[in-house]
């Protein structure tokens, strides 16, 4: 969601700070601003509603230069987008914030606020923070002390970036359910809410913990925890390469993720395998132990990760006899689940900070769980900390909001879950072996699949006229057609539902017509004749059909159906990483053919950080 980027140096920062702003754009937002401190020592602020670039012009027309400053990009939670809304806010003395999250007491931070005759030029409830801070600062030493003791007063989820002319030199940071990493350089140092944004300047990171706030200087850092000890947190070496969140020759991200996704799914299975064996260790020391253990599996997540964690129950019941359910995060948090003995609890989360996963995982490990696993892709994000057991997915960074390598990434990770789980409940070595081996041979599977990319562009023009599409398929690619749905309303804004193919008789064969398209993906499978029979169906009431096929399913073409044969034949394991595929690339032509912002789609954010 938001993005916050910090600088305090000897040169310039504008530059870095824009930079590092619009390597955050991936992550949703709907305006930008930055406050920088410069030699005269007076603070100040440039904001704008839109793009990063629009704050770049801005700039550009009215020269500014400082060697201090915070920079962000806002998601509206509070307020409308609009300049007044976006940030940094500021208070009385030169006192200027950025903030990601939300603040769940600001209401009644504000009545006091104004009692004590502060005014509010905004509807957020940053600027609240602001204005605490500036309270607290009248009494406090200096302004790492007046920010210690404002996240005091907070409720809510926070990471926050604090600068002011009375300190001229330094940044104060602090986090409460929302990331924050300190960049080190030379004689300079950095923060932001993502590793990616510091990449150009910068190849190490200090992150912080729950609950710590830290004073950054060029020349220092001082780190205090939540009870106020002063602590070092561990520095880490990025592996990523600096070029890592650029486009290359695609026209955008999501095309170019789509297209990285056998290099992701390949980098995700290395060294986890050995002689067509897994290794259980894979998911950390402890994992033999507990798998040995486990009697059932409870997933929680949210969005294309819950639809990762629907494939991963069917799996589970099909090859290792163990009952999973999946649940969505948000209304997992606000049950009383029913929690068997030695069940094993795990989230799936392409960034690690979802809020409400994050939640559903924390209050997982009290809820007396044999275990909790976390399959990620940031192998420094909160909910990587928080598991016991891990599994990193290795897609590397994902710019485009509507997930694909991050998705069939988590897909082979829920494979070599399934695997490590079966071989405890009947799985004989053979079988193992040949799971494994489906396994490994995705990677050249998907590129094979890719191959039909300019079938699918056709196809393309037959939707983007279209207000609703309909997605049909079965057993977990019921799964894969709520996917292709999501992705479509994502980015074309066409609004359309995915189903369970039989599920058609009971309500939304109403919908069907002439004007309904309607897609499915049938694998050869023991449920492809069930299908056939479904998709009669949909052709005796005028719909238009549109099949992605199993190579071997026997489907055909004919006047009301279209039918493009996937180049492969997909084993259960193996489907709904590959019949996600065309669905992703349905979606990206229709986007583009409408002419929407494919990777950057309105109202939505990559990293959903806030309930």
């Amino acid at each position: 969601m938001c993005g916050i980027v910090g600088v305090t140096a000897e040169r310039n920062i504008i530059p870095i700070l824009l930079e590092g702003l619009r390597r955050l754009e991936y992550r949703g937002y709907d305006s930008a601003g930055l406050a920088v401190l410069g030699g005269s020592g007076r603070l100040e602020r440039v904001r704008t509603v839109g793009k990063v670039k629009a704050l770049a012009d801005a700039i550009a027309s009215s020269p500014l230069q400082g060697s201090v400053g915070i920079a962000h990009t806002r998601w509206a939670t509070h307020g409308l987008p609009t300049t007044a809304n976006a940030h940094p806010h500021v208070s009385r003395d030169g006192i200027a914030i950025v903030h990601n999250g939300i603040i769940e007491n600001h209401e009644a931070l504000r009545a006091g606020l104004l009692d004590l005759g502060y005014s509010f030029d905004s509807e957020t409830d940053t600027e609240v923070i602001a204005h605490r801070v500036h309270h607290h600062a009248r009494s406090a030493p200096d302004l790492f002390t007046a920010v210690r003791r404002t996240v005091a007063d907070l409720h809510g989820a926070y990471a926050i970036a604090v600068v002011a002319e009375r300190d001229p030199e330094c940044i104060v940071v602090a986090r409460e359910g929302c990331p924050v990493v300190i960049g080190l350089g030379i004689e300079e140092n950095f923060v932001a809410s993502d590793v990616a944004a510091l990449l150009p300047v910068t190849r190490r990171f200090v992150f912080l913990e729950e609950g710590d706030v830290a004073e950054v200087r060029r020349l220092s850092v001082k780190i205090v925890d939540r009870a106020g000890r002063s602590v070092t947190r561990p520095v880490r070496e990025s592996e990523l390469p600096a070029d890592a969140v650029e486009r290359g020759p695609y026209r955008h991200f999501m095309l170019k993720e789509i297209h990285e996704q056998p290099r992701a799914i390949a980098q995700t299975l290395e060294e986890r395998v050995t002689g067509a064996r897994l290794l259980d260790a894979a998911f950390g020391p402890a994992a033999a132990a507990v798998f040995d253990r486990v009697k059932a599996v409870h997933i929680a997540a949210c969005g294309t990760s819950f639809h990762a964690g629907l494939v991963a129950s069917y799996l589970i019941e099909r090859y290792c006899r163990l009952p999973a359910r999946v649940e969505i995060a948000s209304e997992y948090r606000y049950r009383q689940p029913v929690i068997t003995p030695d069940t094993l609890f795990v989230t799936l989360s392409q960034s690690g900070e979802t809020a409400d996963t994050l939640g559903a995982l924390r209050i997982a490990r009290k809820a007396g769980y044999l275990s909790t696993l976390a399959i990620c892709n940031v192998a420094e994000s909160s909910m990587v900390r928080d598991a016991e057991l891990v599994l990193l997915t290795r897609a590397g960074p994902e710019i485009g909001v509507a997930s694909t390598k991050a998705f069939t990434t988590q897909l082979t990770a829920v494979g070599l879950l399934v695997v490590a789980l079966a071989k405890r409940h009947g799985l004989d070595p053979d079988a193992e072996r040949t799971l494994v081996a489906e396994l490994l041979h995705l990677p050249s599977l998907v590129e094979k699949t890719l191959e039909i990319d300019p079938a699918i562009a056709a196809l393309a023009e037959r939707l983007v006229d279209k207000r609703h599409a309909l997605f049909l398929g079965r057993g977990p690619l019921q799964a894969i057609a709520l996917e292709g749905a999501l992705k479509l309303k994502e980015i074309s804004y066409i609004h359309a539902e995915g189903y369970a193919a039989a599920e058609l008789k009971h309500g939304p064969l109403a919908l069907v017509d002439e004007a309904m398209p309607v897609i499915a993906v049938a694998p050869n499978d023991e449920l492809l004749e069930k299908l056939k029979s479904n998709l009669q169906e949909v052709r005796a009431r005028g719909g238009r059909l549109i099949v992605f096929a199993d190579s071997l399913a026997g489907l055909a073409s004919d006047a009301d159906t279209t039918v493009v044969h996937l180049p492969v034949a997909a084993t259960p394991l193996q489907a709904p990483v590959l019949f996600s595929v065309p669905l992703q690339l349905l979606a990206y032509h229709v986007a583009v053919l409408k002419g929407t912002d494919v990777d950057q789609p309105r109202n939505l954010a990559k990293s959903v950080t806030v309930e």
